[in-house]
């Protein structure tokens, strides 16, 4: 008894809790285009690439986790939001430039969580479809009604307080991302054990049979985007961080917490694309759950499309918190005198008991998703969407804006060993997130020429 004790302590529950956060954030949309990213790159470089972010992701995380309070990543003021860290460590333009990149990426992951929750909705509609008249039936459905459905849930959701009340969406968010990987993960191996796989090359789609010369180049460049955009956790890792108590040191749970987290992930992302890709091969969907290279067993099929429906409500709101968190405390200090904006009425609410409502909240939390909601009905494209993400987030949140607060707190020496190889890696990554940039907005523009808006159809 008293060994039980000690492993669920108090210390184990927050690590527990803080690496639930960390998988809801990580696993999320990324995941299901990883097997069309390592058919555009093939098995060489699409393995780097898997375990080359991995390994990036969770070195700056490190170095982020330090940032949490200034001065003394132990002992020092605290620091409740990234751009809080930010402005301590580096301060002026610095803070103005993350600022634009957080919440730009955090609006963008969002409206990415709407589109992909709808795409597997509908995707569960037309799996029935199938399996009642056949495969070689269209069954197509409008996505629009599924991005409402979604939006109307995160309506729901969105009055949840702050990062604090999370912890159970958060839990049972990461319980359904694991459930989904590992059924496809399942089809995939079901798949090639079968014989009935795709062919698999080195090097990825052919150039001449699969692919012109210029495609091949772009889609590689936007698969670089979509395997960064798997790792798009950074930006909340110091809101995650303040949810932890101060013993012992927040710092050195988060680390270990981040280890766990970034672990647990690279394995499914590695099982998710390699396995995926050796059932598809180069024909390897964008999205390998919604693509239909599984029709059977279609309850499976669609129980793994609910599972991501599910986790995509908790990851929505895991992004979302540090959006309506930074707006609502900007009003509160610029109008404290206004009750309407500081006021909570507190609400009985059968089996849940006293529920504050803040009436700013509420107006304005229901703008936001409204306003989400209506984007993705507007840009319904995943792969180009995820990618573009990707590489406009993967560069300053996750390696500039770490490694130059960690130079400046820890007082690294200039042009010393240590400051060329945090430059080094800074740079190496700029260059592949402006390649990757530059495929995703390729494709976006080739996909826009074609598209109507408020017209998705699945």
């Amino acid at each position: 008894m008293q060994g039980l004790r000690r492993r669920w302590s108090p210390e184990t529950n927050r690590l527990m809790t803080a690496s639930a956060h960390i998988v809801t954030a990580v696993i999320g949309a990324g995941v299901l285009s990883l097997a069309w990213a390592t058919a555009q790159l093939g098995w060489v470089a699409g393995a780097i690439a898997i375990m080359g972010f991995s390994v990036i992701t969770w070195y700056t995380s490190t170095l982020l986790a330090d940032c949490y309070r200034s001065s003394d990543p132990a002992t020092g003021k605290r620091n409740y939001t990234y751009m809080d860290a930010v402005k301590a460590n580096l301060g002026g333009i610095k803070y103005k430039f993350c600022a634009l990149a957080q919440y730009g990426s955090l609006v963008g992951i969002t409206i990415g969580c709407t589109i992909t929750a709808s795409v597997s909705m509908a995707a569960v509609k037309r799996s029935k479809c199938f399996h009642k008249e056949g495969h070689e039936v269209g069954c197509h459905t409008s996505n629009n009604m599924f991005i409402a459905i979604f939006g109307t849930t995160q309506l729901i959701l969105s009055q949840i307080p702050d990062f604090h009340k999370l912890s159970k969406l958060s839990i049972v968010a990461a319980l359904m991302s694991f459930t989904y990987s590992s059924i496809g993960v399942a089809l995939s191996i079901a798949k090639v054990a079968g014989g009935n796989h795709g062919k698999t090359t080195l090097t990825g789609v052919a150039v001449g049979l699969d692919v012109s010369r210029s495609q091949k180049v772009w889609q590689i460049f936007q698969a670089i985007g979509d395997v960064a955009f798997a790792y798009s956790f950074s930006i909340v890792l110091i809101e995650i961080q303040d949810t932890l108590k101060s013993s012992p040191p927040e710092n050195e749970v988060m680390k270990k917490a981040a280890s766990i987290g970034i672990s647990i992930t690279t394995m499914f992302y590695a099982l998710c694309g390699l396995i995926g890709y050796a059932a598809f091969g180069n024909k390897a969907p964008g999205n390998f759950l919604t693509g239909f290279g599984f029709y059977e067993p279609f309850w499976l099929i669609d129980f793994a499309n609910v599972c991501v429906v599910v986790h995509l409500l908790g990851t929505y709101q895991v992004f979302c918190q540090p959006i309506f968190q930074s707006v609502e405390r900007w009003c509160h200090n610029q109008w404290r005198e206004r009750s309407f904006i500081t006021r909570e009425h507190p609400i009985h609410i059968p089996l849940c008991g006293i529920y504050p409502v803040n009436f700013f909240r509420v107006i304005w939390r229901t703008g936001y998703v409204i306003s989400t909601a209506v984007i993705a009905m507007i840009f319904p494209f995943f792969n180009d969407f995820v990618g573009l993400i990707g590489a406009a987030t993967f560069w300053p949140l996750t390696v500039y804006f770490p490694v130059e607060m960690y130079i400046s707190q820890a007082r690294v020496e200039r042009f010393s060993c240590s400051w060329m190889r945090l430059k080094i890696l800074s740079w190496a990554c700029l260059i592949v997130s402006l390649l990757a940039a530059a495929g995703s907005i390729q494709g976006l523009t080739s996909a826009l020429k074609e598209f109507k808006p408020f017209m998705a159809v699945s």
